[in-house]
C-alpha cells in the first residue's frame, strides 16, 4: 500500500518550480490546483471567492472561470490591486467571461452567500495576520457560509501549524501534497475536514507519510512509548508543537523504540525509519 506523502513547505516549493522547469506551464499548475478544489465540492448557491495578491489568489481567479464555464457565476473579493502574474491571468479571463466583483469593505460583504472561497494566504506564509489581512479572515469567520480554504487555511504557517488567527473552514484542499503544519500546532482546530487534489507535480524528495488515525493502533503495541504533546514536551524538552517531529524521530533512533504522540485530533508515530502523521479530520 502506497501511503500519501506529508512534506515541508520547501519541499513543495523546489517540487514546484522543478516541474514547471520539466514542461509544464506554471499557470496549467494552478489551474490543475483550482481544478482539483472545484473537483472537490458541489459547488451550488451563490459562490463568493476571496483572493489576496499571491498564488494562492491565483488559485481562486482560475477557479472564478471553472465555475463560470460550468454554469455558476461567482463573486470576486479582492483584498487588493496586486496580482501574481498567473493570477492576473486567470483574473483577466474571469472578468472577461462574467464574473462580478464584491467589495470586501462594506458590513457583512458575505451575507447570503452559500460557499465562500479563501484564497488569501498560501503555505508559504510566517508570522501574524494583521491589518487588512487580518479584517478579511475575521469576516469570513463571521459570515454562515460553507468555507473552503485552497491549500492552506489563510493565517496558518504551512510547516508548523501556527496560527495567532487563521480561517476556520469546512474544508480545506491541499493543494500537490499534504503538508505538516497542517497536523501541528494550531491548525488541528481550525481545519474541519482534509483532503488532497493531486495536480501532477514530480516530487523531488520524500519526507514524510499520513496514515489514517485509525491504523494508530499498529504503532501503539510493544516497543511503542506513547503520550500525549503535552507529556512529550515535559519529559523530552520539545518547546512547541512543531518541534516533535524532528525529536521524535532522534528518540526513536536513540532508543529503538517507537514514538507515539497524540493530540485532541492529531498524532505524529515515529519508527527508526520514518515520521507518520494521523488526523481524524481527513476526508
Amino acid at each position: 500500500m502506497t501511503l500519501p506523502n506529508v512534506i515541508t513547505v520547501q519541499n513543495m516549493r523546489e517540487s514546484d518550480s522543478a516541474t514547471i522547469e520539466g514542461g509544464v506551464p506554471s499557470a496549467e499548475l494552478m489551474y490543475r490546483a483550482a481544478l482539483g478544489i472545484f473537483n472537490a465540492v458541489r459547488f451550488t448557491g451563490k459562490v463568493a471567492i476571496v483572493c489576496g495578491s499571491g498564488n494562492n489568489g491565483g488559485d481562486g481567479y482560475a477557479l472564478a472561470c471553472i465555475l463560470l464555464e460550468n454554469g455558476i457565476t461567482p463573486t470576486i473579493f479582492r483584498l487588493n490591486e496586486k496580482f501574481s502574474k498567473d493570477g492576473l491571468y486567470y483574473y483577466q479571463k474571469a472578468v472577461s467571461m462574467g464574473a462580478e466583483e464584491g467589495n470586501l469593505r462594506v458590513p457583512s460583504p458575505f451575507t447570503g452567500y452559500d460557499i465562500v472561497v479563501d484564497c488569501l494566504l498560501g503555505t508559504g506564509f510566517k508570522g501574524e495576520v494583521k491589518g487588512e489581512m487580518r479584517e478579511a479572515v475575521e469576516l469570513i469567520n463571521a459570515c454562515p457560509a460553507y468555507i473552503i480554504s485552497a491549500d492552506i487555511n489563510s493565517g496558518i504557517n504551512g510547516d508548523t501549524g501556527e496560527a495567532a488567527i487563521a480561517v476556520n473552514s469546512d474544508l480545506t484542499v491541499s493543494i500537490g501534497f499534504y503538508k505538516t503544519g497542517m497536523f501541528l500546532g494550531d491548525a488541528p482546530y481550525y481545519i474541519g475536514g482534509l483532503r488532497n487534489a493531486d495536480i501532477g507535480i514530480t516530487l523531488l524528495r520524500q519526507e514524510y507519510y499520513l496514515i489514517d488515525m485509525e491504523q494508530l493502533y499498529l504503532f501503539e503495541g510493544y516497543n511503542s512509548v506513547v503520550m500525549s504533546m503535552e507529556e512529550f514536551c515535559e519529559r523530552f524538552g520539545a518547546e512547541e508543537d512543531f518541534d516533535i517531529p524532528d525529536r521524535a524521530s532522534r528518540l526513536s533512533l536513540e532508543t529503538g523504540k517507537i514514538i507515539v504522540i497524540k493530540t485532541e485530533h492529531s498524532a505524529v508515530a515515529a519508527d527508526r525509519q520514518f515520521l507518520y502523521f494521523a488526523a481524524d479530520y481527513l476526508i
